[in-house]
C-alpha cells in the first residue's frame, strides 16, 4: 500500500490546478469576450475598461497601471465608450489632468447583461454536477481562494517546490 504525504498531495493538487484551472478560465473568457463583441459590439479592452470602473477603478491613471497598458490607449477605449452612451468622463475642477471616469446605466446594464448570459451558459455547462459536489467545488474555491490570500512577504517562506519555480 503506498503512503501518499501532504507533500504528495499538494504536488498532486498544484498538477490538477494547472490542469484544470487555466483551461476552465480560457473558455469562461473567451464566452465572456465573444458576448462582449458579438452581441454589444465592444472591444475586449473596451470590456474590461467598463469592468475596472465597475469595480471602482474610476481615473485613466489607475486602469492604465491595473491593464498594464499605456494612458493613452485607456484614454482611447473611454472615448469609444463615452460616444457609445456606456460611460461619462467628467475633469475633476482642481486638476484638470485627473477625468473620473463612472458607468451610465446603458453601461451597468451592458455589463449585467454580459454577466448574466455568461452565467446561463456555466449553469448550462455545470448542470450535470450533482449537488454534493458542487459544494465540495464550492468549497475547494473558497480554501484555495484563502490559501492565496497571504500577504507577499509571507509567502517567501514556502517551498519553491510547492509554488511552482
Amino acid at each position: 500500500m503506498e503512503r501518499i504525504t501532504n507533500e504528495d498531495n499538494l504536488r498532486q493538487t498544484i498538477d490538477q490546478f494547472w490542469e484544470t484551472v487555466p483551461s476552465v478560465w480560457s473558455l469562461i473568457r473567451n464566452h465572456l469576450r465573444a458576448i462582449a463583441s458579438e452581441q454589444f459590439d465592444i472591444s475586449v479592452g473596451q470590456f474590461h475598461l467598463l469592468r475596472h470602473i465597475r469595480r471602482g477603478l474610476t481615473s485613466i491613471r489607475d486602469i492604465a497601471d491595473a491593464r498594464q497598458i499605456s494612458r493613452p490607449a485607456v484614454s482611447q477605449e473611454a472615448d469609444l465608450l463615452v460616444e457609445k452612451g456606456l460611460i461619462t468622463r467628467r475633469q475633476e475642477a482642481g486638476d484638470r489632468r485627473f477625468v473620473h471616469l463612472a458607468l451610465t446605466p446603458q453601461g451597468e446594464n451592458l455589463l449585467n447583461r454580459v454577466f448574466q448570459q455568461n452565467r446561463s451558459w456555466m449553469m448550462e455547462k455545470m448542470a450535470s454536477i450533482g449537488a454534493k459536489d458542487l459544494d465540495l467545488i464550492t468549497e475547494g474555491l473558497v480554501l484555495l481562494k484563502s490559501a492565496f490570500d497571504t500577504p507577499m512577504e509571507e509567502t517567501q517562506d514556502i517551498p519553491s517546490i510547492l509554488i511552482g519555480m
